[in-house]
């Protein structure tokens, strides 16, 4: 088993952001991959996306969202190495999730098929937020090496988006960089 803790970093910014701190886990054995995020300090002025019709989703059925970057979203990015295909894997905590397969850097972007749920746990703990997922990666890998990306897209009540990764490689927030694949499992 492979098994690494993160820390995310804001993109740089001029804003003063709020106590924050976003670190994690996550493993591989096998083709099964488990991460855990932590939210955790001053995250009253987060907005956090409502289920549809402001009923909040059994934590053992989330269902499909497209655009989930457009709110607060955890994000993972998973690749082959040495291979240009890569996935971006979007959990809300209000229980949406989706994944995108990418041929290329940004390019050929399409649901990925092979999921059709994609069961993950949200707790709400008295000074932060826990999401954790364990998944089944031989859908779409074999026993190759692979390559992740973990990042975080943070909105605020007043509309502000803060962008979180292991590293910021470019002058732009850009999660697809395959220069922020920095994790190896």
């Amino acid at each position: 088993m492979n098994h690494q803790t993160f820390s995310l970093q804001p993109f740089p910014s001029t804003k003063s952001l709020p106590n924050l701190k976003i670190a994690g886990n996550i493993a591989r054995n096998s083709n099964q991959l488990a991460i855990c995020y932590m939210l955790e300090g001053n995250f009253k002025e987060i907005a956090l996306a409502k289920p549809t019709g402001g009923i909040a989703p059994l934590s053992n059925t989330p269902s499909r969202k497209h655009e989930l970057w457009k709110d607060t979203c955890f994000e993972f990015f998973v690749s082959i190495k040495d291979s240009l295909r890569y996935w971006e894997f979007n959990l809300s905590p209000a229980g949406y999730w989706n994944v995108y397969r990418f041929d290329a850097y940004r390019q050929g972007m399409q649901e990925e098929t092979a999921f059709t749920i994609l069961p993950f746990s949200v707790q709400n703990q008295a000074d932060g937020l826990a999401l954790t997922l364990d998944i089944d990666l031989g859908k779409i890998v074999s026993a190759q090496a692979i390559e992740v990306g973990i990042t975080t897209v943070i909105k605020y009540r007043n509309s502000e988006v803060t962008y979180w990764a292991l590293t910021h490689p470019s002058a732009e927030a850009d999660f697809h960089l395959r220069d922020s694949f920095i994790i190896e499992l």
